[in-house]
């Protein structure tokens, strides 16, 4: 009995009770025959039922088991009309004509106020309706009387029928005339003949598609403010059907319970979902993480999905924590690799094509939502699907694909789709921030260790470490103590500060004695520290904000600046002689406030000495080893250094990419032109030449650098320029330079909470406990897109 409600109401609402139609020459079969098996061919088997408001109980007995027989007694009825071998709709029961005061249906007769508000079924259609009201018309009725209720173009049933319909039977010549009827239509649509044509209609309310509750985009529309002009509440008054009440049958329940229905699919699909990202969550196995289902939902899901969370902002801060923790296992691991062999290992592990076999061999494929979630298309157990997707993937024969016509992320009805292979990587990076997030460093080494990362920082390493410091450690006048003065620290071990600051010019001790070792782990503590920052103190940024947030502050730039203005530079021990002249150079263009934005920041020659920031990064990593891997001394030391931190309101996006959006935005195309190899005295350089035709003025400017990326960036701050004097951009309140002038001397932090926070608004989702059976799913290719199974 609760099956065929559910299959009755889910294929009523939201697919087809009935096979084959007149037109298309297929005889019309009833789907929920005896032999029904095939539509609950699902592979996860749920029921959904009516419960009882009366009873306070949340067991079997709260379930409302009079609504279910009704909806059981509908079926067998519809099942005895089309098993006859002549259909006979009507006829079913023999009611007395002249008994006017109450209403015939298909299967009984009540009084009209008991119809108010009740679901109906139509035996011909097999669709489902809300009994409104009785209407002024019969069946017998012309057009002409609902003409201007119905709104439409047309003014009689005859020109309705005539031009909305055709229908073949011996009735067509009546077509001609002004007053046809609706027994007529009936006759001929359906073979349909009414018993009690003079009985008045019934007004019904057609049932629609389900809600999409889950995707922003479409609800923040159907939240939006009524605009001018709209005419919704016109055609909502207009849709509305008349039907004859003999050719309904009563489900007998009101249709609160039926607009529950519109949000199911939306419903069952975000369980479905969390469910899905539970038994992910259980092959991590993880028992010391308080992981909410939630979050490692957020984890799987991609921008594609257009709903209100994505796996980016996760995604961003994961690579952070992976890069540290690899780079802090490969500097312990091995002290003999110079800066060149542990970035080469670091890659070897961190890159995208790594994460993407450690993702592909653990499945991680599988759990990815990849595209927006179409109601049209969810089924419930019992539902036949009515907007199928046939199955063109050709799995046997191709892995990869360049078709442009590929829906990326769509399943078909096998259950295959198409999916990029950094998609899957990003997925891999994003569920080892959602650990991070929830767990810390320690969750997020476990997802390592289930992925197959084999990183361990173990405690006797850094020891080991610490010993060979204290040898090479030489007291060199009172340089460790002035940089102590500045940072605001005392090391145990002064050797690593006295590393921190050589250059790999000058090695007065072993071979290999210099920062860059200590350089490539300082790059990846300031990345997660800022990265973490970032992330926890501006939780209403979206993804691609913290992006430029994050580029903004994890730079090389950044790092030189911060070493002239504490003035680190001049504690650096080295034995070149032409990097002084460098770092004097772009000591003066930071301290002249006279000087141009365009030449401080856009010409390469003028930009920080990698050197600069290098010592900046070399004396983090000094720092974290000297106190154990202990991120939030170093954080404590290095917060008030690199204040003021960049924020959304304070952001300046590179020069190129703020010409390229406004170019984008305002309409106007943008020229590139670059040209390799141009001679000048300060070496080749790259020649970059960029264009913008504006109304009545063609702007046009050179920018030179080492790279295609200095070039475009200098040509770009000159148009920029050019483009404020026009009016077309608001200059900024203020340049680089002056912020730098302005925030010389400030030492003071933000007061931010960097531990990690429970997101309580969606721990709800980690209180879901089931599991699905285990998809069997495959990948066939390591390249662009990739083919994957989901059933």
């Amino acid at each position: 009995q609760a099956k065929l409600f559910q299959a009755l109401l889910f294929n009523g609402l939201f697919g087809k009770l009935f096979t084959g139609s007149k037109s298309s020459g297929v005889p019309r079969e009833f789907i929920l025959s005896k032999d029904d098996t095939f539509i609950w061919n699902n592979p996860n088997m749920y029921l959904i039922l009516p419960m009882d408001p009366t009873v306070e109980s949340h067991d079997i007995s709260c379930i409302n088991w009079r609504v279910i027989d009704e909806a059981a007694t509908a079926v067998k009825l519809l099942r005895k009309i089309y098993s006859e071998e002549k259909m006979n709709i009507l006829g079913i029961l023999d009611f007395d004509q002249n008994d006017e005061d109450l209403i015939h249906l298909a299967n009984t007769s009540c009084e009209a106020h008991f119809l108010r508000n009740v679901v109906v079924l139509a035996v011909h259609t097999g669709k489902i309706y809300t009994a409104l009201h009785v209407a002024d018309l019969s069946a017998n009725s012309t057009f002409d009387g609902a003409a201007d209720e119905k709104g439409t173009e047309f003014h009689t049933f005859a020109e309705y029928f005539e031009k909305k319909y055709v229908c073949y039977c011996t009735f067509m010549c009546l077509l001609k005339h002004k007053y046809v009827k609706l027994l007529i239509y009936f006759i001929c649509r359906y073979d349909i003949v009414l018993r009690h044509p003079s009985q008045p209609l019934l007004v019904l309310k057609p049932s629609h598609r389900p809600h999409n509750i889950l995707s922003s985009k479409l609800r923040d529309e159907g939240n939006g403010e009524k605009k001018k002009g709209d005419t919704s509440d016109i055609t909502k008054a207009n849709n509305r059907v008349h039907m004859p009440p003999e050719l309904l049958i009563p489900l007998n329940f009101s249709d609160d319970i039926l607009r529950t229905f519109y949000l199911f699919p939306s419903l069952m699909h975000r369980i479905e979902t969390l469910m899905l990202a539970s038994q992910l969550k259980s092959e991590i196995s993880y028992d010391d993480s308080n992981v909410s289902s939630f979050l490692i939902l957020e984890a799987i899901t991609t921008l594609r999905c257009s709903e209100d969370f994505s796996m980016e902002r996760l995604e961003l801060l994961g690579d952070s924590v992976l890069k540290y923790v690899v780079s802090c296992h490969l500097f312990l691991k091995f002290p003999n690799m110079d800066e060149g062999q542990l970035t080469s290992s670091r890659v070897d592990i961190i890159s995208n094509a790594a994460l993407y076999g450690f993702g592909i061999e653990h499945k991680i494929q599988g759990y990815i939502r990849d595209a927006a979630f179409d109601p049209r298309r969810w089924l419930a157990p019992g539902q036949l699907s009515i907007h199928p997707v046939p199955c063109n993937c050709r799995v046997n024969s191709e892995v990869v694909t360049e078709d442009i016509n590929v829906k990326v992320g769509q399943l078909c009805d096998k259950g295959h789709r198409w999916m990029c292979s950094k998609t899957i990587s990003d997925c891999v990076e994003a569920i080892i921030g959602a650990y991070y997030v929830e767990g810390g460093l320690r969750a997020a080494m476990a997802v390592l260790k289930w992925l197959g990362i084999n990183v361990e920082v173990e405690e006797e390493l850094i020891g080991q470490f610490l010993s060979a410091s204290v040898q090479t450690y030489l007291p060199k006048n009172d340089v460790i103590e002035k940089v102590e003065a500045k940072l605001g620290y005392v090391f145990l071990m002064k050797g690593l500060l006295l590393e921190a600051l050589t250059h790999p010019s000058l090695q007065e001790s072993a071979e290999g004695y210099s920062y860059e070792r200590l350089e490539f782990l300082g790059d990846a503590v300031l990345d997660i520290l800022l990265t973490r920052h970032l992330f926890y103190s501006h939780k209403d940024t979206d993804e691609g904000e913290l992006t430029d947030l994050r580029s903004a502050s994890v730079n090389n730039e950044n790092f030189a600046q911060l070493a002239v203005k504490h003035k680190l530079y001049q504690f650096l021990q080295h034995s070149s002689g032409k990097l002084p002249e460098n770092i004097t150079e772009y000591v003066d263009s930071l301290e002249n406030p006279s000087m141009d934005k365009v030449n401080l920041l856009s010409d390469a020659a003028l930009r920080g000495p990698k050197v600069l920031g290098d010592v900046v990064e070399s004396i983090a990593g000094a720092i974290l080893i000297d106190r154990k891997l202990d991120l939030e001394v170093v954080w404590g030391i290095f917060k008030p250094l690199l204040s003021p931190i960049v924020t959304p309101e304070k952001l300046e996006l590179p020069p190129f990419r703020e010409l390229l959006e406004w170019c984008n935005k305002s309409g106007y195309f943008l020229g590139i032109k670059c040209t390799d190899g141009i001679k000048r005295t300060d070496g080749d350089k790259i020649e970059a030449t960029l264009d913008v035709q504006l109304k009545e003025t063609l702007l046009v400017r050179q920018g030179c650098g080492k790279s295609k990326k200095d070039a475009k960036a200098h040509a770009a701050s000159m148009l920029l320029k050019d483009l404020e004097v026009e009016g077309l951009i608001v200059p900024k309140n203020a340049s680089n330079t002056q912020q730098f002038q302005d925030h010389r001397n400030i030492f003071d932090a933000m007061d931010i909470q960097l531990s990690t926070p429970t997101r309580g608004k969606r721990s709800a989702g980690s209180k879901i406990a089931a599991s699905l059976d285990k998809p069997g799913m495959f990948c066939l290719s390591s390249q662009a897109r990739v083919l994957v199974s989901y059933l």
